[in-house]
C-alpha cells in the first residue's frame, strides 16, 4: 500500500513533518504496562504547564485556525488526550497498541493515527475532501466530510480521519483481530522533524519489546512525500 500527503497540503503547511511506521504480526495480548507507565509519566511531567502552552499543541492550533476551525472546538488528537490525562490522571485502556500509542502521543504531544490495514481499501492520501467521502464515526453514524476539509482518504472513498488530526474513523480502528497496522505521526512545531523521528524510533523499539515484531519507518517531506510498502 501507499500513503502520501497531497502536494497542495505540503504547499499550504510547509512546516509539516510526517513520519510513518508499518508493522505486521500484531495481537491484543502484549503486555505494555511498563511502557505505558513510562510515557505517561513523561506526559504528566510536561503537564506542569497547560497543554495549550506546549509548542507542539500551539503549532496545531495555528494550523487548525488557518483551516478555518476554531482551535478550542476542534483539537488535534494529542491535545485532547493531554486534556483528559490532566483531568483524570490516566487514560482508559483499550487495546495494547492503542494504549501504547496514546501514551507515546501524550509524551511527545504529537498526534498519532493508527490504522488497521485490513480495513483500508487500497492506498491512503491525506488531502482535501471533495465532499463525497464517507466517514464512520464511533457512534456508528456515517458522516460526509465537508469539501476542503483535510481527510485521510482511501481508494474507495472512505475518510479514515476527519479534520486532519482531530478524529479517526471507526472503520479502520484497531480491534482484537488487528494484525497489520499503519501508524502516522505529524507535527508542525520548530523541532518537529527531530521529534517525529524520535517518536517513530520509540514506537519501533516498543513494538520489538512488546510484540517481537520489526517495523518499517520513513520520514516524509514535500520532496519525498510517499511511503510505499
Amino acid at each position: 500500500m501507499r500513503l502520501q500527503h497531497a502536494p497542495a497540503l505540503w504547499a499550504a503547511h510547509p512546516e509539516l513533518s510526517a513520519g510513518v511506521l508499518r508493522a505486521d504480526g500484531l495481537h491484543d495480548q502484549a503486555n505494555v504496562d511498563a511502557a505505558v507507565a513510562h510515557y505517561t509519566q513523561q506526559a504528566l511531567a510536561r503537564l506542569a504547564v497547560p497543554e495549550s502552552e506546549l509548542p507542539e499543541v500551539q503549532a496545531w492550533r495555528r494550523a487548525f485556525g488557518r483551516m478555518g476551525f476554531k482551535p478550542t472546538q476542534y483539537r488535534c488528537a494529542s491535545e485532547s488526550l493531554l486534556r483528559r490525562l490532566r483531568k483524570e490522571g490516566a487514560l482508559p485502556r483499550i487495546h495494547p497498541l492503542i494504549d501504547l500509542c496514546n501514551a507515546v502521543s501524550t509524551a511527545f504531544a504529537i498526534p498519532i493515527a493508527v490504522f488497521d490495514l485490513d480495513h483500508v481499501q487500497g492506498n491512503l492520501e491525506v488531502r482535501s475532501a471533495t465532499g463525497t467521502e464517507r466517514h464512520v464515526a464511533f457512534s456508528g453514524d456515517v458522516e460526509q466530510p465537508e469539501p476542503g476539509e483535510v481527510v485521510f482518504a482511501d481508494d474507495a472513498g472512505q475518510a479514515h480521519a476527519r479534520r486532519w488530526t482531530h478524529r479517526q474513523s471507526a472503520a479502520s480502528a484497531i480491534r482484537p483481530g488487528t494484525r497489520r497496522v499503519l501508524v502516522v505521526a505529524e507535527a508542525m512545531h520548530a523541532t518537529a522533524r527531530d521529534d517525529v523521528q524520535r517518536l517513530l524510533d520509540a514506537l519501533a523499539r516498543e513494538l520489538r519489546t512488546g510484540w517481537g515484531v520489526a517495523s518499517a519507518t520513513r520520514m516524509l517531506s514535500a520532496a519525498a512525500p510517499v511511503f510505499q510498502d
